[in-house]
């Protein structure tokens, strides 16, 4: 959420209004109101069909009053879906690994699932009162939400979605990040005027650092020995050490500062202005603001790309998100979304269609009758999707007349006497595995032409590839047989060649 504001004095002020519209009101109206907006119940989703998701880097945009998330391709900057999630979506992150966005539905008390190969909602989690931000452990394991008005961090274990823990924190927190080591995660409580610090192994609050300035964003950078924290109140941006949390340093930026990212490559942190429309952009050699963009009304929240090209904004005023090139810190297009938008989160997703294993490869050498051939395997995924670490088998049946000689692959567990090769490992589409090598031993009466059959199965595939090999076998050539002695020469030239070399007569 970006709508929370006090007054300057810690603990004196009530709920005070800015400028900018407060999300359902209910920061602007105080605890009735928060009250009330907390109870509304999560209005039914519209089923939605599914649909395979090509692989890209998406922006997911929570629109808040809409209830939905907008979908941006990247590629092209247009908006590719609408989904439907829980009442009041005010932040929203994705997994490391792509496959799954998640929302903190502000009004529901809940986070929603969504996988995003088919852009459809898994679940929805109940977690504690006014969730507003979230974000996933670089392992995939964990996503740790803020509870408002709890004062709590909701602790959701993301193979079964169950809540496994709950963890006090400071007063009114809201922004939550972690660090890319996974060991802590940071919650900046707003009314507290401090920064929480959870310490992932079990989920106690290691220290609480003062921070001061009505934290509302925070952040750290990418080889986690900073953190990055941006006051309301003070409009400034601090830099702590996270060995010891000692203030590094202070910028200061322009009016409410709502959100903070750093760069993947290290070099940059980007602040959003939500009271001066405009984003700060500081170099981290020395911490200066080398550049100030003018973006849409009110930015809440920004994301840099993984390969650090382009900064994503969403501005709540404009219903918009504006996009920054890195390059020259200007902004190179505006994408309107749904309404009221307050948080983005880009996930890059991969195939996640069905794996599909087939035998590409399946030839031989020239054969021939008494002596050794070989037969070469390869196995690719010509699915959408990668296989998913269950055992691949590969089997041949050889034709009458062939016998097996040694059969090996890299990677590849075989067994003569069965002719069967297993392996684990996973392959994504359009790959392959190395191959596999069998050595065969052909009888002297073998067929004149042999059929040898192969299949693989497994790998989270459906059913069974088949492949076959027809080779013709030629039969062993005989040796030359020299002429009988005292046969008379049929021609002139044999029988010249036949006469001794002079050497030889001497």
């Amino acid at each position: 959420m970006r709508n929370c504001q006090k007054s300057a004095e810690p603990g004196r002020g009530e709920v005070a209004p800015v400028r900018r519209r407060r999300w359902r009101s209910g920061l602007r109206a105080g605890t009735a109101g928060l009250v009330m907006a907390a109870a509304v119940a999560l209005p039914g989703l519209s089923p939605q069909p599914a649909h395979a998701v090509p692989a890209g880097t998406y922006a997911y945009v929570a629109d808040t009053d809409d209830d939905t998330l907008s979908v941006i391709d990247t590629s092209d900057n247009t908006v590719v879906d609408t989904i439907p999630v829980g009442d009041g979506p005010l932040g929203v992150t994705a997994s490391p690994d792509g496959t799954r966005v998640y929302t903190a539905n502000g009004n529901a008390d809940t986070v929603s699932v969504l996988d995003t190969g088919d852009d459809t909602i898994i679940t929805d989690v109940p977690v504690g009162n006014v969730p507003v931000d979230l974000v996933v452990t670089p392992d995939n394991a964990f996503v740790y939400v803020t509870n408002t008005f709890d004062a709590t961090v909701s602790v959701i274990d993301t193979s079964d979605f169950s809540v496994v823990a709950t963890v006090p924190v400071g007063d009114l927190p809201r922004a939550i990040t972690v660090s890319p080591d996974g060991a802590f995660v940071y919650v900046g409580n707003a009314v507290g005027d401090s920064v929480s610090v959870i310490d992932t192994s079990d989920n106690s609050v290691a220290t609480t650092i003062p921070v001061g300035g009505l934290p509302w964003g925070v952040a750290v950078s990418p080889d986690s020995a900073l953190l990055y924290v941006v006051g309301q109140s003070d409009d400034a941006l601090a830099v702590y050490d996270t060995s010891d949390y000692s203030l590094v340093t202070t910028t200061p930026v322009q009016l409410n500062p709502t959100d903070v990212a750093a760069s993947p490559d290290g070099t940059t942190v980007y602040v959003t202005n939500g009271g001066a429309d405009s984003v700060s952009v500081i170099d981290t050699s020395d911490f200066s603001v080398a550049d100030t963009v003018t973006v849409g009304d009110v930015p809440e929240e920004v994301v840099v790309t993984p390969d650090s090209a382009f900064a994503y904004v969403v501005n709540f005023g404009s219903n918009a998100v504006s996009v920054i090139d890195a390059s020259d810190n200007s902004v190179t297009t505006t994408v309107p979304v749904g309404t009221g938008p307050q948080a983005l989160t880009l996930a890059v997703v991969p195939w996640q269609g069905d794996p599909v294993l087939e035998i590409v490869k399946l030839s031989g050498g020239k054969f021939v009758r008494g002596q050794e051939g070989f037969y070469t395997l390869t196995v690719a995924n010509t699915g959408q999707g990668p296989t998913d670490g269950t055992t691949v088998t590969l089997t041949d049946t050889l034709p009458e007349g062939l016998t097996a000689a040694a059969m090996e692959g890299t990677g590849w567990d075989c067994v003569l006497e069965t002719l069967v090769c297993t392996r684990e490992d996973t392959i994504d589409p359009g790959d392959s595995y190395p191959p596999v090598t069998l050595t065969v031993e052909i009888a002297s009466d073998a067929a004149k032409q042999v059929t040898n059959i192969v299949t693989v199965t497994g790998g989270g595939t459906l059913g069974t590839a088949t492949a076959t090999a027809s080779t013709t076998v030629r039969p062993a050539k005989s040796p030359h047989k020299p002429s009988k002695p005292g046969k008379p020469c049929k021609s002139s030239k044999r029988c010249d060649s036949a006469k001794p070399h002079p050497a030889e007569t001497g």
